[in-house]
């Protein structure tokens, strides 16, 4: 149907930290930035005033509005999208995500964030070829109908398929059966996936992800008094004399909590991806308290020596209580008590499974997602599982050597898939969604 070369398929996988899209049959994306956009509110004046002088309560005929609530739905907002726009400070920007949980709370962000990939990044017609979009093994029926009245009525594309995580990543292996631990920006989530089908029953997700770690790193240093993050913004660096420089900080009074929160993730984030790894054995105060510390260059010229803190931050995914010992956590220790480890939510979603396909998904656990890049993580995590798991299972942990495939297998499932010549019939096309409506992509996309 899209068989040939003349139009390549678009493939995107909007993650819960950043947004991966080019095109198939590409060894890796083309545009790679944050899923996260700022957004500032602006009140159209002239329409406040109207509303000001027909302050009487009048219904609004369409919805059924207040007044006050019709001038809040007045104000229009102005997202700014990409690396770029988000790394300039702007007053009153808020940086808002669109996903909470694995699932879209905001189509408005979503809608901007597709329309940079295809506008600004890809520079293409979105009309002109047809879409491969990845998704959560969570994602509801209400979601995917959505994806696809947008994609249809907004973006005309020709033709679309919605495809699993999961699944893609088995494929970005080369296999159809796998267990895949994906450990992403927001969560981790341990799917088993059979014959190129995920076993619903089976998924386990836990809350634990990068950012989650990324803020542990940020509240550790902070609390034994290493360091306060600035943000790039607050400060800039003059030349006093040759090769040496001197920090002045600037003050912006209007800049919102979350943009400074946003900027100090950035650099947290960098300081967690250069110097941590994940320990050999279980993380303890005592023998980790005289480990050498490795230094780290921050943005306004302070270097900083980070010790325990490089085994204690990942260990967290293997023992999720460390959390209470890091201070300012403690509010969400509770919640990360109940959390599983990485380990027993690989053996507990192979416990979901069929009894004759156990055995095939202890030999082949995929890791993937950008926190799986982190240094022994694949070595620490076969380990603990050959100690948990049954007698009889032989565990492989796999994991790509080259880290930039680790962090986007899953668009390189959907790279290879979509221009595979087998694949060209299963996509949902436009004729079919005009006869038969959003709800068909269930039976096209199962």
């Amino acid at each position: 149907m899209y068989g040939g070369d003349e139009v390549s398929a678009v493939v995107i996988d909007l993650g819960h930290h950043t947004c991966k899209a080019g095109y198939a049959g590409e060894d890796a994306p083309k545009a790679v930035f944050p899923s996260v956009v700022g957004s500032i509110e602006q009140l159209e004046i002239g329409e406040a005033l109207k509303y000001e002088k027909d302050s009487e309560p009048i219904l609004d005929a369409k919805d059924g509005l207040r007044p006050s609530d019709s001038i809040k739905n007045k104000a229009k907002r102005k997202l700014y999208v990409g690396s770029q726009a988000l790394g300039y400070r702007r007053d009153h920007m808020e940086v808002l995500s669109p996903v909470k949980d694995g699932v879209v709370v905001d189509w408005d962000i979503v809608d901007s964030i597709w329309d940079h990939a295809f506008r600004e990044r890809l520079l293409i017609d979105p009309t002109e070829h047809p879409m491969l979009l990845a998704e959560p093994c969570s994602n509801t029926l209400q979601q995917r109908e959505r994806t696809a009245e947008l994609m249809f009525e907004k973006y005309k594309v020709p033709a679309l398929f919605l495809a699993k995580n999961a699944v893609l990543t088995s494929f970005a292996s080369g296999r159809a059966t796998s267990l895949v631990v994906d450990c992403g920006g927001g969560s981790t989530t341990v799917a088993p996936v059979h014959d190129g089908y995920v076993l619903q029953k089976a998924v386990s997700t836990s809350t634990i992800g990068g950012e989650f770690l990324t803020d542990c790193m940020m509240k550790s240093l902070e609390s034994k008094g290493v360091i306060q993050i600035k943000p790039r913004y607050s400060f800039k660096r003059k030349e006093v004399r040759p090769g040496e420089f001197q920090t002045v900080d600037l003050d912006f009074p209007n800049t919102t909590e979350s943009y400074k929160l946003y900027s100090q993730r950035v650099i947290a984030s960098d300081i967690k991806e250069c110097v941590c790894r994940a320990p050999d054995t279980p993380y303890d105060e005592s023998s980790y308290a005289n480990i050498p510390t490795t230094a780290y260059e921050l943005p306004d010229g302070q270097t900083i020596e980070i010790g325990a803190d490089r085994f204690k931050i990942p260990d967290i995914l293997f023992n999720p209580s460390i959390v209470q010992t890091i201070p300012g956590m403690e509010s969400l220790a509770g919640s990360a008590s109940s959390v599983r480890s990485l380990p027993q939510m690989v053996i507990e979603s192979i416990n979901r499974c069929d009894v004759d396909i156990r055995r095939e998904l202890f030999s082949s656990i995929l890791l993937s997602g950008g926190t799986a890049s982190m240094q022994q993580l694949k070595e620490r995590l076969e380990k603990d599982l050959l100690e948990e798991s049954p007698q009889a299972a032989r565990v492989k942990v796999l994991a790509s050597g080259n880290a930039t495939e680790r962090r986007f297998s899953v668009w390189i499932g959907g790279s290879i898939l979509a221009s595979l010549g087998s694949f060209q019939q299963l996509w949902f096309s436009k004729a079919e969604y005009e006869e038969h409506g959003s709800s068909y992509i269930q039976r096209k996309c199962p």
